[in-house]
């Protein structure tokens, strides 16, 4: 495991919301993640983990500015780890050009292809090197975590790694907010596969949740799907929750979706929404 570097520190509701970087062999850049330490955590005792995976354009800063998580997570004193959604500053060609591929989204793939292959591996960082990480340098109950997030974690093995048989990261809750549920079929999923991936569709089915379901065989998983009614991108079809539904009915795997009548584009945007879906996330969680 790499040394952890203290990017900032600040006392928040009793804890410390902290920032740190690190060197990471798997993707081989500096990393960074965000973290935040309820009072008991910073003195030692060890607390659950929850995950929280990030969208397109974001890095760690955005779930730490933004959701609200910090009084919630010290109230049920929970540590919450947020990682940055790709690498950075590896210096490939065009990694910076679009807002849906490359820096800020990294689609919490493995790449295949010879471009990407070497750096753009956040399956494997998040899921194998991160947790590995916390676990060595924090007060965490290693066999006790969660995972949730926003919009593009939300497919295949990145938001719940149960449904790999290949490479499982065995987690208690998945809770996902207007998700990619079926990246095969979406215009986002489609150029991020093709270009992370190669065109071979059998691999693409390794990262997504609808075809995963289809396969899955491990023990009932919890699942949670927020998605607003109103999401513009639910309208232009880079979502699909109808076909992980689909899916989850065929395959008898429980699952709640949940349609809600929210206005905005981004529940990122909606701080008030947002920080009453993350208090419901994680009181869920806790009960678990």
């Amino acid at each position: 495991m790499s040394k952890l570097t203290l990017v900032s520190s600040n006392k928040c509701f009793g804890g410390d919301q902290r920032v740190y970087s690190h060197e990471s062999s798997t993707v081989g850049c500096t990393m960074k993640f965000g973290i935040y330490l309820p009072a008991d955590a910073v003195d030692g005792t060890k607390l659950p983990v929850v995950y929280w995976l990030s969208g397109l354009t974001c890095n760690e800063q955005n779930f730490i500015t933004k959701a609200g998580a910090q009084r919630v997570a010290a109230k049920l004193n929970l540590i919450i780890v947020n990682p940055d959604t790709s690498p950075r500053g590896v210096n490939i060609e065009g990694e910076d050009d679009s807002y849906d591929f490359g820096s800020g989204a990294g689609f919490y793939v493995d790449a295949t292809t010879d471009k990407w292959k070497k750096h753009y591996r956040m399956y494997s960082y998040v899921a194998g090197w991160l947790p590995e990480l916390i676990n060595e340098n924090f007060s965490t109950i290693p066999d006790k975590k969660g995972i949730f997030g926003h919009r593009v974690n939300q497919h295949g093995r990145s938001w719940s790694s149960d449904f790999s048989t290949e490479k499982p990261w065995p987690v208690q809750i998945c809770e996902c907010l207007c998700s990619i549920a079926h990246p095969i079929r979406a215009a986002w999923g489609r150029k991020a596969f093709q270009g992370y991936l190669g065109p071979d569709e059998n691999i693409w089915r390794e990262y997504d949740a609808t075809e995963l379901v289809k396969v899955y065989d491990g023990p009932p998983l919890d699942i949670l799907v927020d998605q607003g009614a109103a999401d513009q991108f639910l309208k232009e079809g880079q979502l699909h929750p109808e076909s992980l539904m689909e899916s989850c009915a065929e395959s008898k795997m429980p699952i709640v979706m949940r349609m809600q009548e929210v206005n905005c584009r981004l529940l990122y945007v909606c701080i008030r929404l947002l920080y009453t879906y993350i208090y419901l996330y994680i009181y869920r969680y806790i009960r678990l």
